[in-house]
């Protein structure tokens, strides 16, 4: 048996034993007499969920202190609801690290915490950040990551510094294809599958090259197993990002990522925000000002990030603009599959246009692009638990 497999057999047994959900949320429950239980109990716990497979590196909070300049605001990169990113560096090893410290005040601080902790541990792609470490020290908890020096994708696209370059239209079919492989990962090849759950533009980090990859895994969850379509939760995420039938009723698939995917797929096009109360009433919610364009080709340039100056092929913008259509549709069923979004994606990515061969991938996700159907309806923001993540 090959070393890949080996690893897979692996990855799937670790996996499995990460369903008990009771055990992670029991975890937030606790109470230790002590500091040295508490991160006794923490380092048990991933070592016993994961099965041996966890070779995240524990810090000491003093090394991270060190790393950071005692968490000094000049290295402070981001911040959100879960906390805040600090860059840091190894002088010893010549490495420089993003450390996320979580908000000790957060109410599920600790269940995110052990989440992010063993899938970032149990499950490797080119397109998910990689985890470094973790620090559980004292009522401290803090993830380490590689360092992504060109940020989110949030930055380039809705936060673009004034005299900055805005992404040519090349690089952001690149970010999108690489993004939905991400899911297509946590989809497709783990076992049971990781429904991301908070898919957006700030948690789509880029390298040096501008290659994405996901991060903050703190509401992922674990899909539906057997016989079951879906897993029912309490719902979670940021306004604007969930799927109607997700906002609504708390049913959670991987359709649900479909959708949040054609949305930020929609903000990479257009370069507006989902939500943008600066705009024009009927210009607010991306998702319903896209609703009538998308049946009219004529208006289809209309969509087109102005930022653009007008530098795309005309064609791969009406093919992009399909894709999104096809993730934003109102009825989950009808959505595609991340891997026939991906396919589609890939012929963008390496700009090649053929109208015949995107047809053919459009043909086999069984949809049709050109559909009357209203791809969402205005949802109240009563619908939705709004959050601010980082």
């Amino acid at each position: 048996m090959s070393q890949e497999k080996i690893d897979r057999k692996s990855l799937k047994k670790s996996i499995k034993e990460y369903h008990d959900t009771k055990t992670l949320a029991s975890f937030a429950n606790i109470s230790f007499k002590s500091d040295s239980s508490k991160r006794r109990y923490i380092t048990e716990e991933i070592s016993k969920i994961g099965k041996g497979n966890i070779t995240a590196q524990i810090f000491a909070f003093r090394e991270l202190c060190v790393a950071t300049q005692n968490f000094h605001p000049d290295n402070l990169l981001g911040e959100g609801g879960f906390g805040r990113v600090y860059r840091g560096n190894f002088e010893s090893k010549n490495q420089v690290v993003a450390v996320k410290q979580l908000d000790r005040n957060g109410f599920q601080g600790n269940r995110e915490f052990l989440v992010e902790v063993l899938i970032l541990s149990l499950l490797h792609h080119p397109n998910l950040v990689s985890l470094v470490g973790y620090c559980a020290d004292g009522d401290q908890r803090i993830l380490v990551y590689e360092y992504m020096p060109n940020g989110s994708l949030e930055d380039h696209l809705l936060d673009l510094a004034p005299n900055s370059k805005a992404l040519d239209w090349n690089t952001r079919m690149k970010i999108a294809a690489g993004a939905a492989k991400g899911l297509e990962y946590l989809h497709e090849q783990a076992n049971p599958p990781v429904i991301y759950r908070d898919f957006k533009a700030s948690n789509i980090l880029l390298d040096k090259e501008f290659n994405p990859k996901l991060s903050d895994f703190g509401l992922a969850k674990l899909g539906p197993t057997g016989d079951k379509s879906y897993v029912s939760t309490r719902v979670m995420g940021t306004y604007g990002y969930c799927a109607p039938e997700y906002a609504l009723t708390g049913q959670l698939t991987t359709k649900s990522d479909v959708y949040s995917f054609g949305v930020v797929f929609l903000e990479i096009i257009t370069g507006r925000r989902v939500i943008d109360h600066t705009r024009p009433a009927d210009e607010q919610n991306l998702v319903i000002w896209a609703q009538p364009l998308f049946k009219d080709r004529r208006k289809f340039t209309l969509m087109a990030d102005p930022l653009l100056e007008g530098n795309y092929p005309v064609k791969a913008l009406y093919q992009a603009l399909a894709v999104a259509a096809m993730c934003l549709q109102e009825e989950a069923a009808t959505r595609p599959l991340i891997s026939d979004v991906v396919t589609a994606l890939e012929f963008l990515a390496v700009n090649k246009n053929e109208g015949a061969a995107m047809e053919e991938v459009m043909d086999s996700a069984s949809l049709n692009r050109d559909s009357d159907e209203e791809t969402c309806t205005d949802r109240s923001e009563d619908s939705y638990r709004e959050r601010k993540s980082c």
